[in-house]
């Protein structure tokens, strides 16, 4: 337990059994094994001499565990099982990865990898299984990066983070060359810049998306200004449209059998990170950050403030009367004129 005057944390040890439970409840299409490591922190060697040992047990606890999962399912698609490859060194988690391919081969249906660098670690046997990449790409040159690696499912959250920012993404795959281009194209547009109140243009020309054929730049970035939510929802449902189509163009590029050629085209043509954060994102809701304890900074600003000089002013003041002139407000600091 963790306790301050601020707060009370209650901290629970999650158990293999804990975590099969919940997949018996939610019954999701994949599950990620659990893997003996801690995110953001590096690992002591005293702690990753048993990493692996750890992992193979755990894996194993949940093989068991999801055996009578699929028995009783009347589904055809059961929960399919990512055993999780370490972040260390090959040799350091060898027993477990002979474990994998030679008692648990026939139970896992994929591998999730924390480091897309790893996949070297991969013994030859399971690299017919998907892989999952939790690595996180900030920019599509880092998606692109990922698939020439041989990672199959990926997490994205730059598409969320953009839109927060206000961000239209603008980027296509494969892209054609264009050689007169003087300088790098922008992966996405800035709809806080006020170049966009009286635009009528769609977000992206030629976009089928539902808010580039009903709506368009202008009426975003009113959406915008006036902090009102659905523009970030309009901004979310194009930039999910474009990264739909940049995932169809990576199928269609490997099957022509150009991937290569066209990724460094792509980045040839765009710029390497989307474009800053100017305006200001919805509210910050708890699950979206993590917190660090108390006296920490509040993550969203405050939608009311404390009149500047009138405080001590209001605190003497009697209250008026409702049938009290508005400029006598003004003298006595309860209010103030707009013109």
């Amino acid at each position: 337990m963790l306790a301050s005057k601020e707060y009370m944390l209650l901290l629970k040890t999650l158990e293999s059994e804990d975590y099969v439970g919940a997949v018996r409840n939610l019954q999701p299409d994949i599950v990620i094994g659990m893997g003996d490591l801690v995110l953001g922190q590096r690992s002591g060697l005293k702690r990753v001499d048993k990493m692996g040992d750890r992992t193979a047990a755990w894996t194993q606890e949940m093989i068991t565990g999801l055996s009578d999962v699929r028995d009783v399912s009347s589904d055809a698609s059961q929960p399919a099982l990512f055993a999780p490859i370490l972040p260390i060194e090959k040799e350091m988690q060898s027993v477990y990865l002979n474990q994998l391919q030679d008692e648990m081969r026939d139970d896992i249906h994929g591998l999730t990898l924390y480091d897309s660098s790893s996949v070297g670690t991969i013994p030859d046997s399971l690299l017919h299984l998907p892989r999952l990449s939790l690595d996180e790409p900030s920019s599509p040159q880092d998606i692109l990066r990922n698939v020439s690696l041989g990672m199959d499912l990926l997490t994205i959250p730059f598409v969320g983070a953009a839109t927060d920012s206000g961000v239209a993404l603008g980027y296509v795959f494969p892209c054609s060359s264009e050689s007169h281009q003087e300088s790098r194209k922008p992966l996405g547009i800035d709809m806080w810049s006020p170049e966009h109140a009286n635009d009528l243009s769609p977000l992206r020309s030629g976009c089928l998306c539902y808010t580039c054929t009903k709506h368009h730049r202008a009426y975003v970035q009113h959406l915008l200004s006036a902090k009102e939510m659905l523009g970030w929802v309009l901004l979310q449902i194009h930039n999910y449209r474009v990264l739909n189509e940049f995932f169809a163009g990576i199928r269609s590029s490997i099957n022509s059998r150009r991937y290569e050629e066209d990724r460094q085209r792509f980045e040839k043509l765009y710029e390497r990170s989307l474009p800053a954060k100017t305006g200001q994102g919805p509210r910050v809701r708890g699950y979206q950050f993590k917190s660090n304890g108390p006296k920490e900074p509040k993550k969203n600003e405050l939608a009311y403030n404390k009149l500047d000089d009138a405080a001590d002013t209001l605190a003497d003041a009697p209250l008026p009367s409702p049938s009290i002139e508005a400029s006598d407000l003004e003298e006595r600091g309860f209010a103030q004129k707009s013109i």
